[in-house]
């Protein structure tokens, strides 16, 4: 066993940010560091470094001492004046120059840094929990990197993914998923167990032969507690890895993204370690959860209602992509004024997408390949939304569904 793996170091995480004084924010930005064991601390910049920077980066502030100093503080860590292992950069969700700042300071620090970054559009209501998966995700990066390094899965592993919707779990031997299953997520530790025995029958194996288990979702704790289970690891760095070996990518850059049930996640990564990402969540009408209350409202399942977007136009129904209220409102409303199913389908799709990259697209460098995954690349009509949306194809692998307990049985087997 390395060094790395007897010992993981506190990490320090430089925070990059305006207004998080606001709401009682900071209070929770510290909180979440704290509970994840990181050092969160914000680089010291004097006032004349702070207009020098301003002056250098030639965009004029509106007197906003708050993002002027943000900027200094974005170029202190790109310099090395600080010392820092990672980086999270954060604004108020309502401030669209502070949106334009924060782009510029991520670009700025990663084109001269490899310190890993996150960014996060904060608002009033933020919590620690709301933050803890980003704080998590980033310490993963500099302290299990050696775990994120594996290239194939090796003996009898198991995965589960619990996720906000549905809970999965797979079973990999010798770099083979051979068993998997899903199941709508009730008690965490209940719908765990029921996915685990499935997969295994699936699989033809015994819990005894079991080398290795990762758990990974919303419920990985418990999971993880319940299960004894070797890797307890946030969705962010799971996803990104079991994405591209489920691509077949194993160098190089790459984009995934992640429409879920409740939230998505856009993740670029470079030889399948995360170097960016961000999550979303402030709106349910960017989420599967909009794709199924359309589809009940077409009387067919999710994945039906992809197909029928395969035979529509979105270009014939109006809809709001900003908000899942006002978005179903303005579909029933086209269905009830005679509106062909498949443009309705089509529309919800498109909706979907268009929000992901309004909400999400921005802060996050596109990269190809993109690797769509989560069970709503299942959704044919998303992914094909998606091509539209991009202006390039998107690669929807082997078991996109399984994603978070593929990863889990992957990365996993770094503990057999």
């Amino acid at each position: 066993m390395s060094d790395a793996m007897k010992k993981e170091e506190e990490i320090r995480i430089a925070q990059v940010s305006c207004g998080t004084i606001y709401g009682n924010v900071q209070h929770e930005i510290e909180r979440a560091a704290d509970e994840i064991g990181a050092d969160i601390f914000v680089p010291e910049v004097d006032l004349d470094y702070v207009k020098a920077k301003v002056d250098e980066f030639g965009y004029d502030m509106k007197n906003s001492i708050g993002l002027s100093v943000a900027l200094a503080r974005g170029y202190a860590v790109a310099e090395g004046l600080v010392d820092a292992d990672a980086v999270f950069v954060a604004g108020c969700h309502k401030c669209p120059r502070g949106a334009v700042i924060r782009t510029e300071i991520r670009k700025i620090i990663q084109e001269k840094t490899k310190l890993p970054l996150v960014m996060y559009p904060f608002s009033e209501r933020t919590t620690a929990g709301d933050l803890l998966t980003r704080m998590e995700a980033l310490v993963t990066i500099v302290n299990r990197r050696w775990i994120l390094e594996r290239k194939v899965q090796e003996g009898l592993t198991a995965g589960i993914d619990s996720g906000s919707t549905t809970t999965k779990a797979a079973i990999m031997q010798d770099n083979e998923v051979i068993g998997a299953t899903w199941s709508p997520s009730r008690a965490v530790v209940k719908t765990g167990e029921k996915v685990f025995s499935e997969a295994l029958e699936l699989a033809g194996v015994k819990r005894s032969d079991i080398e290795a288990i990762g758990t990974t979702g919303y419920g990985r704790h418990a999971l993880g507690e319940h299960f004894k289970a070797d890797l307890v690891q946030e969705e962010l760095t799971v996803n990104s890895k079991a994405a591209m070996y489920l691509a077949g990518i194993e160098k190089g850059e790459a984009m995934i993204i992640d429409i879920g049930g409740m939230d998505n996640k856009i993740i670029t990564a470079n030889d399948g370690i995360p170097d960016n990402f961000t999550m979303g969540g402030i709106c349910a009408g960017a989420s599967g959860r909009f794709l199924e209350l359309i589809a009940r409202r077409l009387d067919v399942d999710v994945v039906e209602m992809g197909k029928l977007a395969l035979e529509g136009d979105y270009n014939n129904v109006k809809t709001d992509s900003y908000c899942i209220v006002f978005g179903i409102q303005d579909l029933v409303s086209a269905l009830s004024s005679g509106a062909r199913r498949e443009d309705i389908a089509a529309a919800a799709c498109h909706s979907v997408v268009e929000q992901v990259k309004e909400q999400l697209l921005q802060e996050i460098d596109l990269r190809q390949p993109a690797i769509e995954v989560g069970g709503t690349a299942l959704v044919e009509g998303i992914p094909t939304a998606m091509n539209d949306v991009l202006g390039f194809d998107v690669i929807v692998p082997k078991y996109p569904q399984y994603i978070g307990a593929v990863g889990g049985a992957l990365l996993s087997s770094s503990f057999r």
